[in-house]
């Protein structure tokens, strides 16, 4: 019999993307503090939270497999969480303009049943074109992408903000690499279609 595997997120994104498996799941928040601490790297930092995320959802599913991931955007070497708001997201992608803009996500799967976990770092690169305020504005009103690490949404208008993209993993750069986790995932034995 095949554990119960449980998405630790509340994002809307990664459970379209987890759904593309095909496989049954089920969705629980993790509701853990995401602030970074001090002096740690973004790398740490989002396999930190990933784990973290995992472990909080693992308490309530026991015998399950926990998928958790975290992201964050970095521009010269500074993380860049979820804008919250309009002013932010302006501020966010005017300072992208004409830059790399660097994705991590932090990708775990932890195994409740034996407190055992997979967990993964997959970087993406976005090169953003320069922008001028008004199409910043335009693409806000948009889409509104307050919740999104970089104030855009890949998946819909904000690749027109966009140079070029680069990186292994398309998904990884929505919140939950699909190419990872289908390795983690056999690695549990379980099918995938």
């Amino acid at each position: 019999m095949q554990k119960t595997l449980v998405l630790g997120s509340t994002s809307p994104f990664r459970k379209e993307l987890l759904e593309r498996f095909n496989i049954d799941f089920v969705v629980d928040s993790p509701d853990i503090n995401e602030t970074p601490l001090n002096n740690e790297t973004p790398e740490d930092y989002v396999l930190r939270l990933s784990l973290e995320k995992a472990k909080a959802v693992a308490d309530r599913h026991p015998d399950s497999l926990i998928i958790a991931s975290d992201q964050c955007s970095i521009l010269n070497g500074v993380i860049r969480g979820k804008p919250g708001n309009h002013e932010n997201a302006i501020k966010q992608l005017t300072e992208s303009s004409g830059q790399c803009v660097s994705f991590l996500t932090g990708l775990c799967l932890y195994d409740s049943s034996d407190d055992s976990y997979q967990l993964d770092l997959v970087p993406y690169y976005v090169d953003f074109r320069d922008l001028n305020k008004a199409e910043i504005e335009s693409y806000l009103r948009a889409e509104e992408p307050y919740f999104c690490a970089g104030s855009f949404k890949s998946e819909g208008l904000g690749v027109t903000l966009f140079k070029s993209m680069r990186g292994d993993d398309p998904t990884a750069l929505i919140g939950l690499p699909l190419i990872r986790l289908s390795e983690m995932l056999r690695e549990k034995e379980i099918s995938l279609p």
